[in-house]
């Protein structure tokens, strides 16, 4: 079957079930895309003091920027990644990714700076902005919108979990209500941009259905994409300490396998899923260990997706 179209589910020409990053970025650009992550120097409103200090509570110094040539310029770490990565992909286009921190959250000319250069890197097709919902003032979104008219641009905002008590636990800083105006905020002056947002699976106290209702509530929000994630526990870390003290169980292979299954199935269609799992830094990674076998896990939830004869979208008519 690999390779073979799987039959009904409209979003696939290969035998995956749900509409993956991939199948979109070809129809769009005709050509292999690679994203190249990006450090822009930015900070977080929950690590300068504006609304915490040191961040959400899995999230590394360097604000889920792991795999950033963070000590370089734009230009050096983009040609430096492109060479990395060559040796895996061969790419047509690329896709420049501020990914490290917030990156709408510096004066307007700063951010402006540094989107232009990015927008400027030979072969960049497009332009991935990570943020946070709570970090997109009327300058902000002034500077996207025109952005936006310029090059393909997608706005990636950190949601993580739609409950207000996770979101205390982990110290996020806003709730899902603030989550939910700065998503209307960023449709309503910024028309062109995709959305994208983030979840992750296996924060402390949540179960399954606290992460199903999660994946229910930014359906029902008709996101363009969808990143889901595995909590990884990274050594320095908050959750490191929790985890270190028996305070913190991480999910099974098997726990997460199923629970993606069940969040693609309740997903729309027509919902780019641009990620199933994350990549957790090999050098600081204190568990879950089998989440380093990324293959593996890709293939599991194909084969459970298989094995249940679903699709994306399966259970998103009775999401109500």
């Amino acid at each position: 079957m690999k390779g073979e179209q799987v039959g009904r589910f409209p979003y696939s020409d290969t035998n995956k079930r749900y509409h993956t990053y991939d199948y979109y970025l070809r129809r769009r650009y005709g050509g292999k895309c690679v994203k190249i992550s990006l450090d822009g120097g930015f900070t977080c409103p929950n690590r300068d003091g504006r609304c915490g200090y040191g961040g959400c509570i899995f999230c590394s110094l360097h604000g889920s920027g792991d795999f950033t040539y963070a000590s370089h310029g734009i230009r050096e770490q983009y040609e430096h990644q492109k060479e990395l990565l060559s040796k895996k992909w061969r790419a047509d286009f690329y896709i420049p990714y501020l990914q490290a921190h917030t990156n709408t959250y510096a004066p307007v000319e700063v951010l402006s700076r540094v989107y232009r250069e990015a927008m400027a890197l030979p072969g960049a097709v497009a332009l991935h902005i990570a943020t946070r919902a709570d970090c997109l003032g009327d300058d902000v979104l002034a500077l996207l919108r025109a952005v936006s008219e310029e090059i393909d641009l997608t706005v990636e905002l950190g949601l993580q979990s739609a409950h207000d008590v996770t979101a205390e636990r982990i110290h996020r800083g806003h709730t899902f209500l603030d989550f939910c105006r700065g998503y209307e905020r960023l449709r309503r002056h910024v028309p062109k941009a995709r959305a994208a947002v983030h979840l992750i699976n296996g924060l402390p106290g949540e179960d399954h259905a606290m992460m199903l209702e999660s994946t229910r509530a930014v359906a029902n929000l008709r996101f363009d994409e969808v990143k889901l994630h595995l909590l990884h526990v990274l050594r320095g870390t908050a959750m490191a300490d929790l985890y270190e003290r028996g305070d913190y169980i991480p999910m099974t292979k098997e726990d997460y396998v199923a629970t993606v299954a069940d969040e693609i199935e309740l997903l729309p269609p027509a919902t780019v899923i641009a990620r199933v799992t994350g990549d957790g830094d090999k050098r600081t990674l204190l568990a879950p260990l089998w989440s380093t076998d990324k293959r593996s896990v890709l293939n599991a939830i194909d084969a459970e997706m298989a094995r249940r004869g679903s699709f994306q979208g399966e259970k998103w008519k009775n999401n109500v």
